[in-house]
């Protein structure tokens, strides 16, 4: 029974509701609408701003990369030869270079054997009539020089000289059919014997080649008793003690070479164009904080890594102080191209604001916002990639009061930065003007060292 007076009392709180929404709104206009804020709204005073030209300059581009330094040779040295560790001569740090001794062994074992290969080639090179000292270059004699063929030679011939007189004699039957037989057995004997003193010089020859490839093995094997370094560097581990046996191919240390080292990085494809050998690279790393390190591209890799879409670039990098150790982690850039005449614009230029940057242009003391896209950065400049034509002029002051349409002075040199102050809030419906002159701007750059801002700006900036 009472729906009716209800009914009554809804409509005519709709009725209410409608009248008061459009006096609220109209008053928030009035209050913050354009023209009406601090800072030289419309119809305010002009916000005093200075003012900067958008310059053109050489722009050095850069990639920025990750990376590893390595050792660009490292070697395990292993023992050659067997025995017993006489003496270890370095520890873990020390810097050898090639052909330094780092483990002796003990050397009897392997004198001896040396002295039995040297025994048994002396032996040989007397049947072969050789003398003088031993050496690589000691060649045995021609086959008519070795004593043994001499003299099966020397029986030959004979045997045939008194062969061809019995045939001489026997055919005018002056001698008999016996002794004609005699002297040519014999000479078929001495032929034979010539024969085969050749065949053992033939074969002395081939245990001289033998047995001088046994001395010269054991000459080695005496020589490896001392463990050499093989390459330049410093020793990184050390495997053996002193007085344990050990049998060959046995590691005994590890070295790595300190000057130069490698930077070894990964590059995304889309840079494959731009890295080639020779470029510098500029990088730092955690032990030592703010100091740069400087190397140049040294390898770059033909192919793409499936996984990651990135390719192998390698870069050398001095290290005459050895302070630079294999192992550290580094982050830098890699110095590409140099652009002329690229457009530029200063950082206190530029408001930022949920990822998008605006510059204000000044034409005819009034404001206009600008919407730019921004490239790489270079010190506190900025590259202009999009949006500005290269002619215009910017404020740089008191750009947190700005929108287009507001009303500008533009200071002159050593006038007074501090605008004056008026009540209200910002055209652009931000916050209130404090008259420092300078937008808060994006911090950081983007993943490709082109430094874009990230969008952590001011507020309310009007966009």
């Amino acid at each position: 029974m009472n729906a009716l007076p209800m009914a009554r009392n809804r409509r005519a709180g709709f009725i209410v509701a409608a009248a008061v929404l459009p006096l609220a709104f109209a008053g928030c206009q009035g209050a913050s609408g354009p023209g009406r804020g601090a800072g030289g709204g419309r119809g305010g005073p002009a916000v005093p701003v200075r003012t900067v030209q958008v310059a053109r300059v050489s722009m050095q581009r850069q990639v920025a990369v990750t990376g590893s330094l390595l050792s660009p040779d490292q070697a395990k040295v292993s023992a050659e030869a067997a025995g017993v560790v006489r003496e270890v001569l370095v520890e873990i740090g020390r810097e050898v270079t090639a052909g330094q001794p780092l483990v002796r062994l003990e050397p009897r074992e392997l004198a001896l054997a040396l002295e039995r290969a040297e025994s048994a080639l002396l032996q040989t090179r007397a049947q072969l009539g050789m003398t003088g000292p031993l050496g690589a270059a000691d060649e045995a004699p021609a086959d008519t020089d070795i004593a043994s063929v001499r003299t099966a030679q020397a029986n030959r011939d004979d045997a045939r000289a008194n062969f061809e007189r019995a045939e001489n004699l026997a055919g005018r039957g002056l001698m008999a059919p016996a002794d004609y037989l005699t002297a040519q057995t014999r000479l078929r004997v001495n032929e034979a014997a010539y024969q085969a003193a050749l065949d053992n010089a033939r074969a002395l020859k081939a245990s001289l080649q033998d047995r001088r490839a046994s001395y010269t093995l054991a000459q080695k094997k005496l020589s490896d008793a001392t463990v050499k370094a093989p390459i330049s560097g410093a020793v990184s581990e050390r495997f053996v003690q002193g007085g344990e046996y050990i049998s060959e191919r046995t590691a005994v240390a590890t070295i790595v070479q300190m000057n130069p080292l490698k930077l070894r990085t990964g590059v995304q494809e889309k840079y494959a164009g731009a890295i080639v050998p020779g470029q510098v690279v500029e990088f730092r790393v955690e032990s030592f904080g703010d100091q740069v390190f400087q190397g140049k591209v040294a390898y770059v890799s033909p192919a793409i890594e499936q996984t990651m879409r990135t390719f192998a670039v390698e870069a050398l990098v001095p290290n005459d102080d050895r302070r630079l150790k294999p192992g550290f982690f580094a982050k830098g850039v890699i110095y590409t191209k140099k652009d002329e005449g690229v457009m530029a614009i200063p950082d206190n230029a530029i408001a930022t604001f949920a990822g998008v940057s605006s510059v204000y242009v000044v034409e005819n003391d009034r404001i206009r916002q600008v919407t730019v896209s921004l490239g790489a950065r270079q010190g506190d400049l900025w590259e202009v990639v999009d949006g500005l034509k290269g002619e215009e002029t910017l404020a740089t002051l008191n750009l947190n009061q700005l929108a287009t349409g507001v009303a500008v002075r533009v200071l002159k040199p050593g006038e007074s930065e501090t605008a004056e102050p008026v009540a209200g809030t910002g055209a652009s419906g931000g916050r209130r003007g404090s008259g420092q002159g300078r937008a808060e701007r994006g911090q950081g750059q983007a993943p490709d060292g082109q430094g874009r801002p990230q969008g952590s700006g001011r507020r309310g900036e009007g966009q």
